[in-house]
């Protein structure tokens, strides 16, 4: 058996094979940090490096690693520091097969299904850029959508002599309901959209949009259309990928983007698309990609993804880390993450209703809302309640400028704890 063989058959049985010495320490390290069902919330906060004496209520702006994510990184930043060729060379199929394992493991698709970026915006970008659109096509988006989904829109529009709309598909974020956004996602498809660039959580109310009932109209919809017709449907999940406890193909969307170094608690510049088999060829890929450095045969014979799976040398000790953040949401138990987050967020929106100078802008029910819970308390702008919150080592963050109007906001997470939600709903109440 040659390298090549030797390396892809350890990667099919899910090893990494590391071949430098000192690689099975570290791994042995890692794994006596691994989660399971079993193990205690207080012991999974602990795997987290905190600020001591703060509460983290912002975690999913940029994720704190947990200790197996940690210590994946450092491996693989040691190895390419001592012997960068060597490693990459002895390394690079097995731990490139082993990111796509965990990750097709956690979203329930098939492995060449998947493209891995730096971010959310790099996924966006490449993918809304590269649409294969007509003059006279237009792309759909929700006003509230974050503004690099506009931007991504607007330029892969512009670039095939197509359209961007925008349309509010709620009215009020604290009481929307699924019947009032389906019916606008139903009344704003028109023959010529050929793109529907939805967020399945929007970062600015908090609002979780009921993805699967919006596919349902796009397909009802395509009844009748050529493939050349039909409207597509896109998602940038990132609210909602390590929240929520779903296949992705169960979403019925054509393309899932996300960032992987937010609830997922994945290393930082990392992130991935996920689009249905019959969906790529609707994508003119952008980046050339380097999977031919692992990858047997002709270039031309790489799964569709694999072209829009950006090349050149990029932060290795990151991308391959990401199995890890799979595997420590895996060991947990996605359907015990959810339900976490969930719990402790719905604690914190009873106990923040129940103070008369705060106002809730993101829906109460689980069924409309995620991890997220946009604020604002009277008298105060946005910026002085996270300042005053910041004060009293309660980490909040505000909306970024684009969104209107701006909010506060606090997440509970996987870094919170009951006793960390009510402090914080006690700062609020102080303020």
């Amino acid at each position: 058996m040659d390298r090549r063989q030797f390396l892809g058959a350890a990667a099919v049985s899910g090893a990494a094979t590391l071949t430098l010495g000192y690689s099975g320490e570290v791994d042995a390290q890692a794994d006596g940090a691994a989660p399971n069902r079993t193990t205690s919330w207080d012991a999974i906060r602990r795997l987290f490096d905190i600020k001591p004496g703060f509460v983290n209520m912002s975690s999913f702006y940029l994720a704190s690693h947990p200790k197996p994510v940690r210590d994946a990184i450092e491996r693989h930043r040691r190895g390419l520091d001592q012997d960068s060729h060597g490693y990459i060379e002895e390394n690079v199929a097995a731990l490139e097969r082993a990111v796509r394992a965990q990750a097709s493991s956690y979203m329930q698709v098939g492995a060449d299904e998947l493209a891995f970026t730096d971010s959310t915006t790099m996924g966006l970008g490449l993918l809304y850029s590269g649409m294969r659109l007509r003059p006279g096509d237009e792309i759909l988006t929700d006003t509230r959508d974050h503004i690099v989904t506009t931007i991504a829109a607007r330029e892969g529009a512009e670039r095939a002599g197509a359209s961007l709309r925008q349309a509010a598909l709620y009215a009020d974020p604290a009481k929307v309901s699924v019947d009032e956004v389906v019916n606008n996602v139903r009344q704003n498809l028109r023959k010529n959209t050929r793109l529907l660039a939805m967020t399945w959580v929007h970062s600015g109310t908090g609002v979780k949009m009921p993805v699967s009932r919006i596919a349902e109209v796009v397909r009802e919809h395509n009844l009748g259309r050529s493939a050349d017709e039909r409207t597509m449907l896109a998602i940038d999940g990132v609210h909602g990928f390590g929240i929520e406890d779903v296949a992705i193909p169960a979403l019925g969307a054509d393309f899932f983007i996300a960032g992987t170094h937010k609830w997922l608690t994945g290393p930082r510049g990392t992130g991935l698309v996920w689009g249905r088999k019959d969906a790529w060829p609707v994508v003119r890929p952008t980046i050339p990609t380097f999977d031919r450095m692992w990858r047997p045969g002709p270039v031309d014979e790489l799964p569709l993804a694999a072209m829009h799976t950006p090349g050149g040398f990029h932060s290795f000790e990151h991308r391959w880390a990401v199995a890890e953040a799979f595997k420590f949401h895996l060991g947990i138990g996605k359907d015990r993450v959810a339900k976490r987050i969930h719990d402790l967020n719905s604690i914190a929106k009873a106990e923040m209703v129940k103070l008369s100078k705060v106002r809730i802008h993101t829906p109460t029910s689980p069924d409309l809302s995620a991890g997220i819970i946009a604020f604002d308390v009277a008298g105060l702008t946005p910026e002085e309640v996270v300042r005053r919150l910041h004060d009293k080592r309660i980490i909040a963050s505000v909306t970024p400028g684009f969104y209107r109007p701006k909010l506060a906001r606090i997440a509970p997470s996987l870094l919170t704890t009951e006793p960390d939600v009510f402090r914080s709903i006690q700062a609020i109440a102080a303020l």
